[in-house]
């Protein structure tokens, strides 16, 4: 009889070696170049942004920008969502302003987020339930709007949408981003959404400099 459990761990093993067998490949590479660019980065990085994106493996950063390793400091989870309890992203986003001093922190959704459309369902997948709450209260602040499209496809893009504008607004409202920009003039933050049909990125023409265009219950004084 077949041994599943055996079959199993043969086809682990050949996948993790299929990932050992791409490093080697990128070493041939890395030891290749004459530019002497991989070198210098052995020494330290100095990228100009911050990509905060989903975790979906559609949506790598550095190819959908074509930036090369060093140029993009990045943090991704379900649906770049960007909250005040999350300590791991206030933690990337302290380093990537204050130590690294990149000049474009860069919100980035992307159409078809599961985790978005998750958030629009009344369907439980366990704890990361909690996690899409951040995402409803997008939906509950957008209601109105949501629930007038009609198409549930486009109710999920408008969604993914909303939801990049709003986490652009939370970065906004921290004292990292907020004493940086007291300190200097060359940070901006950015919202887009990828289009994962074309690879686009869509420009949701939100950019903040500055607390100007922030009600003053968010700008710290």
């Amino acid at each position: 009889m077949p041994n599943s459990k055996l079959d199993g761990n043969q086809t682990l093993k050949a996948g993790f070696k299929k990932i050992l067998d791409g490093n080697a490949e990128w070493v041939k590479f890395v030891n290749s170049d004459t530019s002497g660019r991989y070198k210098q980065l052995s020494h330290g990085q100095h990228p100009e942004i911050l990509w905060i994106g989903c975790a979906d493996s559609r949506v790598p950063a550095n190819q959908i920008t074509n930036t090369q390793p060093g140029e993009v400091f990045v943090h991704r989870n379900i649906a770049n969502v960007c909250v005040h309890s999350d300590m791991n992203m206030l933690s990337v986003l302290d380093y990537a302003v204050n130590v690294l001093k990149v000049k474009h922190v860069i919100v980035a959704g992307h159409y078809g987020c599961g985790g978005v459309a998750a958030a629009l369902s009344r369907q439980q997948y366990g704890i990361i339930d909690n996690w899409l709450c951040h995402i409803k209260d997008v939906y509950r602040l957008h209601a109105q709007e949501i629930d007038a499209i009609n198409d549930h496809e486009q109710k999920i893009s408008r969604l993914v949408e909303l939801n990049v504008k709003e986490q652009v607004f939370n970065l906004c409202t921290t004292s990292i981003i907020q004493n940086a920009w007291k300190k200097r003039a060359d940070l901006a933050v950015h919202g887009v959404v990828i289009d994962i049909v074309t690879g686009e990125l869509v420009d949701l023409d939100t950019h903040f400099t500055g607390t100007d265009d922030m009600a003053n219950v968010f700008a710290f004084r």
